[in-house]
């Protein structure tokens, strides 16, 4: 695999497992140096390291809850001081918490706010956080959801909400970092094989009939995703600014 990314920085948020771990690997092996972060799942966090370390890579995991917006600011500053600079942020951590109508009276509001604050506002802190210390040319990627694009069943209404702003906050800061030719885009994965998607599959609608929605009648491998998230980071994708990229089988056409 060609080392496109030989002497890039990458920090991957909430790397240690899931889309982000495969994420993070994804550019370990295209020569990128990766810094993921981290909650709690530090056991998790350490072994993708070494993953990372043996494929040639720089790597480290900065533990930040990015729940606590004053974490991001050490968060980046821990990255400057391990690689000297940071060329590509993937705003990848995020929680979902779905399964209840807005109005169902055991909605829990404070689950609920949670993740408004983790997906959007701790998304928004890292970036804060990140923008003046991009290189110039850099790239900031957020991981969001085909349900940021296309709701086709109930109950997840909040967590689409958090990824449809993160679509609009995304086109005001391509806006923004364009004159540093800092481009700035959303990958869009559908349903795919992470801990998480298990953890909300049993709260959606039946499953085989979401598949019948795709025409491509499978879910996302993380590879595929993680190689869509590369490209968009890469040396062709310069022209790329603002975008939404669904990576979701056709799910919406």
């Amino acid at each position: 695999m060609t080392a496109i990314f030989k002497g890039k920085a990458v920090l991957v948020t909430g790397g240690s497992r899931g889309l982000g771990a495969a994420i993070a690997e994804a550019f370990a092996d295209r020569g990128a140096d990766v810094a993921i972060s981290y909650a709690a799942s530090a056991d998790k966090a350490r072994a993708i390291v070494e993953k990372l370390k043996a494929k040639g890579a720089r790597a480290i995991a900065v533990q930040s809850d990015q729940s606590d917006l004053s974490s991001a600011t050490p968060l980046i500053d821990r990255v400057m001081a391990e690689f000297g600079r940071l060329d590509i942020l993937v705003n990848n951590a995020g929680i979902a918490i779905q399964g209840k109508r807005v109005d169902d009276p055991t909605l829990d509001g404070e689950d609920y706010n949670r993740q408004w604050q983790v997906n959007v506002l701790g998304s928004i802190a890292n970036t804060r956080a990140a923008a003046p210390k991009l290189t110039d040319g850099g790239r900031i990627i957020f991981i969001g959801s085909g349900l940021g694009s296309y709701v086709p069943f109930p109950c997840v209404a909040d967590y689409a909400g958090t990824k449809w702003a993160l679509v609009g906050y995304a086109k005001g800061i391509a806006r923004d970092l364009g004159p540093r030719n800092i481009t700035v885009n959303v990958v869009q994965p559908g349903i795919m094989p992470t801990d998480m998607a298990a953890e909300v599959a049993g709260e959606l609608p039946n499953l085989d009939a979401i598949l019948d929605l795709h025409p491509i009648r499978r879910i996302a491998t993380l590879e595929e995703v993680a190689a869509t998230v590369c490209f968009v980071a890469g040396p062709d994708a310069g022209y790329i600014n603002g975008e939404t990229i669904n990576v979701a089988g056709g799910l919406g056409i």
